[in-house]
């Protein structure tokens, strides 16, 4: 639980985008780790656990949102409560020639794979593979499905290795 330290100024820059940043003191980063917490929380539950007024928290919460900080609030469901017990990552090398010949990038190739159902997150990062893919399936057969029978056919996919998760902490 974030407590809010009376009389202590902290302030913290984030950067939202390219070019602005915002400033967040004490009260927004309690108020922002209360939401991490449950985002379901009232702005009166907020306000109960940080001290804060209930004015303060709405204004704050509201600033925000306008400014990109909160960009949406979201669940996080059970995944083998709804039939998902096969969890994989999946390191994707991109065919850089071809996409640069359809003048297409890696980010094209992520928006294309964010399509697929089952895709939960596409990152794009360096190293010795291009994206890694988090996906969550019922079965080591849908996964072999989706792998062979749509991830690996995308243009712009040269190869991929999966890794399956046995155990998430």
């Amino acid at each position: 639980m974030a407590k809010l330290v009376k009389n202590a100024i902290n302030i913290q820059t984030v950067q939202t985008d390219a070019t602005e940043k915002v400033k967040l003191d004490d009260k927004d980063i309690a108020i922002l780790e209360i939401l991490k917490e449950n985002s379901a929380y009232t702005t009166r539950e907020i306000a109960k656990k940080t001290l804060l007024p209930v004015t303060t928290v709405h204004n704050r919460v509201r600033r925000l949102k306008q400014e990109g900080v909160i960009k949406h609030y979201t669940i996080e469901l059970d995944a083998t409560m709804v039939g998902k017990t096969v969890a994989a990552y999946i390191l994707v090398n991109a065919d850089l020639k071809y996409l640069k010949e359809k003048h297409k990038s890696q980010y094209d190739l992520a928006k294309e794979l964010k399509k697929l159902y089952c895709i939960e997150k596409v990152d794009i990062v360096t190293g010795g593979t291009d994206l890694v893919v988090f996906i969550r399936v019922s079965s080591i057969k849908e996964l072999d499905e989706v792998l062979l029978g749509k991830i690996q056919l995308v243009d712009g996919i040269a190869n991929t290795k999966t890794l399956v998760v046995l155990n998430e902490s």
